[in-house]
């Protein structure tokens, strides 16, 4: 027994169309209007591809009319994927070739600390402390005979009612003391 032939109808192209630009899987289309997903490729091609080309459109109409509007969201996301904006510093920012030429490199960790858990404190503290060391091994392992003297050092100050300010120094270039004063700067900045 012969295989019933495979009828297209205008309405079945419009069902086909409307089903690929809402984004159902192609085998399931093929479910839907009683074909193998093979034969729906070979005589839907024009319809699987206008559906999904057309849905593409018409959202990002409305992406485009929401980044119009001003919907900061739709504006980075637009930007980052059309326009190719990325978030990344320039190649000839200052501040990336103040740190290149230095040996030395400042952190700044903002830790949440208002006087009611001085637990919690204590443990970022250490956290910070351990990343450090891990890190400045990782460094004597990469190349021992060009490193210089490194050593961490931790000054608090409180930066306002919700934070604790911690300056870091992880290179020493002078091979100096960098036990911090009464006021929390290293030895080298004491001055005159």
């Amino acid at each position: 027994m012969a295989r019933k032939a495979f009828v297209v109808t205008d309405a079945m192209r419009e069902k086909v169309r409307y089903l690929a630009g809402v984004g159902v899987r192609q085998d399931d289309i093929a479910k839907i209007v009683g074909c193998a997903p093979k034969t729906l490729r070979k005589r839907l091609r024009d319809e699987l591809d206008r559906g999904v080309a057309e849905a593409n459109a018409t959202i990002s109409g409305y992406l485009f009319a929401a980044a119009k509007a001003g919907n900061i969201a739709a504006i980075i996301f637009w930007l980052k994927t059309r326009a190719n904006w990325r978030e990344r510093a320039a190649p000839d920012d200052p501040i990336l070739e103040t740190r290149t030429e230095s040996h030395r490199s400042n952190v700044v960790l903002v830790l949440p600390d208002n006087s009611r858990d001085p637990e919690l404190t204590e443990v970022l503290q250490g956290a910070q402390e351990k990343y450090f060391a891990r890190k400045q091994q990782r460094r004597q392992l990469a190349s021992p005979a060009d490193t210089l003297p490194r050593k961490t050092m931790i000054t608090g100050r409180k930066g306002g009612p919700g934070a604790t300010e911690h300056t870091v120094d992880i290179l020493s270039d002078n091979g100096g003391d960098l036990a911090p004063n009464e006021r929390g700067q290293p030895a080298s900045a004491r001055g005159a």
